[in-house]
């Protein structure tokens, strides 16, 4: 504990007493808010903080997000993520094409910590006070990507009523847009095609298409399920885009389309190539966490 001088023998053992109740109570949870731990002690939040911040050296950190991932999920991922480090011994990871979709709103999902206004205290329950909010259905679309080292594929639009079936996605995405794609980057040479699992994907009928015009795609034995923190469209990607329209507000859902258009042919080559290349060591991490979350080991 930080060492004051303590003219009162009862502020000492009071705030000894404090600091040793507050230690406890983190010890049991961590999760536990100076606010609620000041109101339960009845003491002011400052002193709460002082203790915690002073003399247990401690810090309030956001929760990291990932994935629920079971144990037989990390087993499998330990698995696979061995498999796939020995496949890219052989295989070059710049030769992948890493996809995936997304929704994107014309509204995006409002940081309602950085939506502020300066007001005087009595303008702070006026009208002019303004409100922040949402359409409770806003219009939307699924966009389907995917990218290598070394380029980008069109980004492919689905229509809300559309529905994702075995015969869309095989005659939308793979034949309309991945083929011709392919056949003029890759212009003969070789390619690895990585997609997510999804019932579309792994049917019978979309295997077939695959076995035919993308051989050597990263199939169920090698690519791991809940494994989005392996995906560079879905750790990077997307994430980029949505930074790239954030804030804005569409009209309509061709406007929406109109600027990720844009915020796409944006994104340079420099960074799919780093993107891309960091997967292997994502892959290590993972190994080393033991098919758990790894994130906070990279």
């Amino acid at each position: 504990m930080k060492s004051v001088v303590f003219r009162d023998l009862h502020v000492f053992q009071t705030c000894c007493g404090t600091y040793a109740i507050i230690k406890k109570r983190i010890i049991r949870n961590d999760g536990l808010s100076l606010n609620r731990m000041a109101s339960q002690l009845g003491i002011a939040r400052s002193t709460v903080q002082s203790i915690v911040k002073n003399d247990l050296k401690l810090k309030s950190y956001k929760l990291r997000r990932g994935q629920y991932l079971s144990d037989k999920s990390k087993a499998m991922r330990l698995e696979k993520c061995r498999k796939l480090l020995q496949h890219f011994q052989v295989r070059r990871v710049s030769d992948v094409i890493w996809t995936d979709e997304k929704i994107f709103t014309i509204e995006p999902l409002p940081n309602r910590q950085n939506q502020r206004q300066l007001l005087s205290k009595d303008d702070s329950m006026s009208p002019k006070r303004r409100l922040a909010h949402n359409r409770l259905f806003p219009k939307s679309v699924m966009v389907w990507a995917g990218i290598t080292a070394t380029g980008k594929t069109p980004l492919v639009f689905i229509e809300r009523n559309v529905k994702i079936n075995s015969e869309v996605y095989q005659k939308i995405v793979l034949m309309d847009n991945l083929l011709p794609w392919v056949t003029q980057h890759f212009a003969g040479g070789p390619f690895i095609l990585q997609q997510d699992w999804a019932p579309s994907h792994g049917s019978r009928s979309t295997l077939a298409v695959l076995e035919a015009h993308f051989p050597g795609f990263l199939d169920k034995n090698l690519w791991p399920a809940s494994s989005p923190d392996l995906n560079p469209m879905d750790f990077s990607v997307w994430g980029m885009l949505e930074g790239k329209i954030a804030g804005k507000v569409f009209a309509t859902v061709d406007d929406l389309k109109a600027a990720l258009e844009v915020a796409w042919a944006s994104i340079d080559d420099g960074y799919l190539r780093r993107t891309v290349n960091s997967v292997k060591k994502r892959l290590r991490a993972c190994v080393k966490a033991r098919g758990s979350n790894f994130e906070i080991l990279l």
